[in-house]
């Protein structure tokens, strides 16, 4: 490709995921929550809730190689990644809006969260797997390649932060939209699914493509091409398994354990919590800036390295000022801190991650004889998936031993008397902060552990196994590249 193509590939691939990384942010992180604070849930529900989560995600152990393997086969004008991009982008947004504005109660509340929980599962993953298996065909060039995905890290790590920040404002405490959760989790999804659409269309018609696999015969949709990719491919499936710990490790903080910590222990107020996740991901942001200089100075491993020793000062930060401090602003404070570099580290890990699951293409051609990209590039979000339902089981556990449904029912019963207009907002924060007052040292210190201990060992897992498992360093990653470039 020429250079100016690559100039606007750069701009418009990365700038196309800001909106769907908001959706992903909503639906991911803040479902649960959602849930608890706005339902009262007895133990079976809960439970209902947890299973139909873990289901899901089974169900894309299936769905998203599949997925794959349909793009993989998609011949049409457009490309085979774009018209997915598009079915994708529009049928979530319908999903996600139905899911945080139709209001439903008890057992039929669980059958409608079951059926829009698939549906999302299903909707997501069209465009998700179209958009991030676009890459190997946007450029060849490791260095390209390694901007590139920074970039877009950097974009996703916006669209996800700006969600963040504004969903905590906007839901809790006293700039709730509309002065209950309902209502306001309604309002933002809106926003968000109109949003998310916008900002695809630079992808969608700003992105160039080397669509030299048009010449190639598509490889028939089946199961035992998806495991024998997999199980041929003796890098990717290491890195099954790595990015598999990573995720579990990554996702437990910010999808639910986190906000409902911090809300325990610091008062049920928004903006705390969107300091604290905002704070936290900012390192990230910094990060992937930093990221294409990082690498030209140091290989990925020495990175690792580096960088797993800044995320284990940052959990020791966060224990030390649970368990010695007050719960003041100055504890707080010092929590955030911790959580800012744990986050640094672990989103260094996360990039040399993508990276290094991409770079399992030009092996697979190498060893194979087949690129496979699709396939590849679903690994990704199934495991991402695969490990956030992980996280919603270990949530749901530390919840029911801890308690934390008690407080969480208490709350959900001010909200929607709240929302039915039967108190006043003022008289509902007051109400809250009254439950919330009532949580034991033992209950938050519980979720402290939980949300840094587990991540911890996680972290430590994936960096042994990379390092000794993982052979596609740079120095080997190009001699594939120049090998099969001169065959």
């Amino acid at each position: 490709m020429d250079e100016k193509t690559q100039k606007r590939n750069l701009f418009c691939f990365p700038i196309g995921t800001l909106g769907r990384d908001m959706i992903y942010n909503l639906f991911t992180n803040y479902i649960l929550l959602y849930v608890l604070f706005t339902h009262n849930l007895t133990p079976a529900q809960l439970m209902a809730i947890t299973g139909i989560m873990i289901g899901a995600r089974i169900f894309d152990a299936l769905n998203d190689p599949l997925m794959g393997n349909i793009i993989e086969g998609t011949r049409t004008r457009w490309g085979k990644y774009k018209p997915w991009l598009v079915i994708g982008i529009l049928s979530t947004s319908v999903v996600v809006y139905l899911a945080f504005n139709v209001r439903l109660d008890g057992w039929a509340f669980i059958w409608f969260f079951g059926i829009i929980y698939f549906a999302y599962s299903i909707t997501y993953t069209m465009h998700d797997i179209a958009y991030w298996g676009m890459i190997p065909s946007l450029s060849k060039d490791g260095g390209i390649r390694d901007k590139l995905t920074a970039m877009t890290n950097l974009a996703a790590g916006i669209g996800g932060g700006l969600a963040g920040l504004f969903i905590p404002m906007l839901t809790t405490g006293s700039g709730t939209i509309g002065g209950n959760a309902q209502t306001a989790y309604g309002v933002v999804a809106l926003i968000f699914c109109i949003l998310a659409p916008l900002f695809l269309t630079f992808t969608i018609f700003g992105v160039r493509e080397d669509r030299s696999y048009m010449d190639v015969t598509p490889p028939p949709v089946s199961f035992r091409k998806i495991v024998s990719t997999i199980a041929k491919n003796d890098q990717l499936s290491w890195m099954c398994l790595i990015f598999l710990l990573h995720q579990i490790g990554a996702d437990l903080i910010v999808g639910g354990i986190g906000s409902t910590y911090i809300y325990f222990t610091y008062g049920y107020k928004g903006g705390l919590y969107s300091l604290f996740s905002t704070i936290g991901l900012s390192a990230s942001g910094i990060l992937l800036i930093a990221y294409p200089w990082l690498s030209s100075r140091w290989n990925r491993k020495t990175l690792m390295k580096g960088f797993g020793i800044i995320l284990t000062v940052g959990f020791a930060i966060m224990i030390g000022a649970g368990f010695l401090l007050p719960a003041d602003m100055t504890s707080f404070w010092i929590t955030t801190i911790g959580y800012m570099l744990a986050q640094l580290g672990m989103n260094c890990y996360y990039v040399i991650m993508m990276l290094s699951i991409i770079n399992t293409v030009e092996y697979n051609e190498y060893k194979n004889g087949t690129r496979d990209e699709a396939i590849v590039a679903s690994i990704r979000p199934f495991f991402t998936k695969f490990g956030s339902a992980l996280c919603i089981l270990l949530t749901t556990v530390s919840y029911l031993i801890l308690g934390v449904t008690n407080t969480t029912n208490q709350i959900s019963s001010f909200e929607q008397a709240a929302n039915m207009g039967t108190i006043t907002e003022t008289e509902k924060l007051v109400q809250i902060d009254s439950v919330i007052s009532s949580v034991t040292s033992t209950q938050s210190h519980g979720l402290l552990i939980v949300m840094c201990l587990i991540p911890f060992i996680m972290m430590v897992c994936t960096y042994l196994l990379y390092s000794k498992h993982y052979i596609l360093d740079e120095e080997e990653y190009d001699r594939i590249v120049a090998e099969l470039a001169s065959r």
